[in-house]
């Protein structure tokens, strides 16, 4: 049982944390609010060198924030990252968090595309929580949260893309992302009876630097959502370091859709 201290508090007290995709634009984000509330992060991942490139300036580094080789298309590799990790650490949390697809056509899509995209999006997400729910059975308790996407719930406004068309969201990609949120309720009633909570986060409009570059775009974003902007990355830290956090004991099998109001216009 949690110490009530630990459970009005988002301070993470040194739980382990795994990111998977820790590094990319919005990964970084949540590895650096983990951080923020004293946790001891493990980003899972293919490239050391980008990891070092993103957390470069990161005084926590040497102290609390780590590189794992994971490709999440191996089994193999996903079971050698878990072992790795739990020979001198507890894990606590795993945040699945990566992705890799390709295709973006809805009438052109080859079957290679859509079924890379649905295994990088959808898949991937089984194969880590398959692998670690043994790890998590024999602490007693656990938590993991799946990245989703506000595409995962609702169709895409396709007029947003009539003057940008190659930001065009794919079929592939939301489809996938509905599957993680019946996954997400799947596992958290499957795995409620062990103590392990499995939610998932949607976010919604955050497109990348490169992609703000083309301002008309955005502003057509902006528009959508109540707030009238786009999420940046820190808007979404805190959702994965309240649901890591003891806080959360008691939430399992929910979507949290962090989108500036977007779906509930």
């Amino acid at each position: 049982m949690a110490s009530l201290e630990n459970v009005f508090s988002v301070n993470l007290n040194q739980k382990v944390i795994l990111v998977t995709g820790g590094y990319g634009y919005l990964g970084k984000a949540i590895t650096e609010s983990l951080l923020a509330h004293n946790a001891r992060v493990f980003v899972l991942g293919r490239d050391k060198n980008k990891f070092y490139k993103a957390f470069e300036t990161n005084k926590n580094l040497d102290e609390n924030l780590f590189f794992e080789y994971c490709d999440i298309s191996e089994t193999e590799s996903i079971k050698n990252a878990f072992s790795n990790i739990s020979q001198k650490n507890t894990v606590n949390t795993l945040i699945n968090n990566a992705v890799y697809l390709s295709g973006q056509s809805p009438e052109k899509m080859t079957d290679e595309d859509w079924s890379r995209g649905v295994d990088g999006v959808l898949n991937s997400v089984f194969r880590t929580i398959r692998e670690i729910i043994p790890y998590f059975k024999t602490t007693g308790e656990g938590k993991i949260i799946n990245v989703s996407s506000m595409y995962g719930m609702v169709a895409p406004d396709f007029s947003v893309y009539d003057e940008s068309p190659n930001f065009l969201n794919p079929p592939h990609y939301g489809a996938a992302k509905a599957g993680v949120i019946q996954l997400t309720k799947y596992y958290a009633s499957y795995l409620g009876k062990w103590n392990i909570k499995v939610n998932a986060v949607s976010p919604g409009p955050f497109p990348s630097k490169k992609v703000q570059e083309n301002r008309e775009f955005i502003n057509e974003l902006k528009q959508r959502t109540c707030l009238d902007r786009i999420g940046q990355p820190e808007d979404l830290g805190g959702i994965f370091t309240f649901l890591s956090s003891d806080a959360s004991n008691f939430i399992t099998g929910q979507n949290f859709t962090v989108d500036g109001g977007w779906t509930s216009k």
